[in-house]
């Protein structure tokens, strides 16, 4: 058991933790709490770290068992235990409870942490023809949006979303938690140049629609049947001119009161259950 936090594999977890940059380096990042860590792809997983009071739960450690298939009954005297199949090679550790605490991100650890390698995808993967649906967001900020982006999407059935390189970093603790376990089912792209991967996306058939307040239409007067990409901006600012030039139609969502916008996370909402209901009703 692991019961400094001087540990090299301990000190490797908090800097993933902490620093965007460690985590690009290495491809890594780190997902706490047992649904995020047994809703991980096995083939992701390179790490998992078990505190004592974890430990200490059956019902927890059973769980566990079953999802990693193999027997924990003495990780406690463990070094390390490898785990090793097809494509699939996991090294579990136990941890005491001080430990956990100081590589954990929350006030109240759950005792489970695992160390991810990041999922990969290409543009490819988020066309789908006539099919594809997608939310693209630039600059978008606040960890929590960005969450509840990816979950609600995977309700809505959304083919992807493309990020651009300055929107929040999908992988700090904030935002992985948010996204309860879809950020390992809905694909994503970071695009480095923006406006340039949006001309690839138009050439590939699909047609751009801005939520921008010089829409003129409402958003419910658009056929969404086809192949539809939503723009969705920064929190404070929204689209930038140069990336909400390049849509094909500018959107409005009704506002009443003195509202002029509504939270960004909720109007991305708005917009992609619109496309499952249309898509629905075909």
């Amino acid at each position: 058991m692991i019961t400094s936090t001087s540990n090299k594999q301990v000190k490797n977890v908090t800097k993933l933790r902490t620093k965007g940059k460690e985590r690009r380096s290495q491809k890594l990042f780190v997902a706490e709490g047992i649904r995020m860590v047994l809703e991980t792809p096995l083939q992701n997983l390179k790490q998992i770290f078990l505190s004592e009071t974890f430990l200490s739960d059956e019902a927890h450690v059973a769980e566990t068992e079953r999802y990693l298939g193999a027997d924990l009954s003495q990780i406690r005297e463990m070094e390390m235990l490898n785990i090793s199949g097809d494509a699939v090679k996991i090294e579990v550790m136990a941890v005491s409870d001080e430990v956990m605490k100081q590589m954990s991100d929350t006030v109240t650890p759950q005792g489970i942490l695992a160390v991810i390698r990041m999922p990969e995808y290409t543009l490819q993967d988020v066309l789908c023809g006539d099919e594809t649906h997608l939310l693209i967001l630039e600059n978008v900020q606040d960890p929590g949006n960005l969450g509840t982006m990816f979950r609600t999407g995977e309700g809505a059935g959304v083919s992807g979303l493309i990020l651009s390189r300055d929107t929040v970093d999908v992988f700090m603790p904030k935002v992985i938690r948010s996204t309860m376990g879809a950020i390992f089912r809905v694909p994503f792209v970071i695009a480095e140049d923006l406006q340039e991967t949006l001309a690839e996306v138009q050439a590939a058939g699909v047609k751009l629609y801005a939520a921008h307040l010089r829409g003129e239409k409402m958003y419910d007067d658009y056929d969404y049947t086809g192949a539809t990409g939503f723009l969705i901006g920064n929190e404070g600012n929204g689209l930038t001119d140069e990336t909400a030039d390049q849509a094909d139609v500018y959107i409005r969502i009704p506002m009443g009161g003195k509202l002029e916008s509504l939270n960004a996370a909720m109007a991305a909402g708005i917009l992609m259950y619109e496309v499952n209901r249309q898509r629905r009703s075909k």
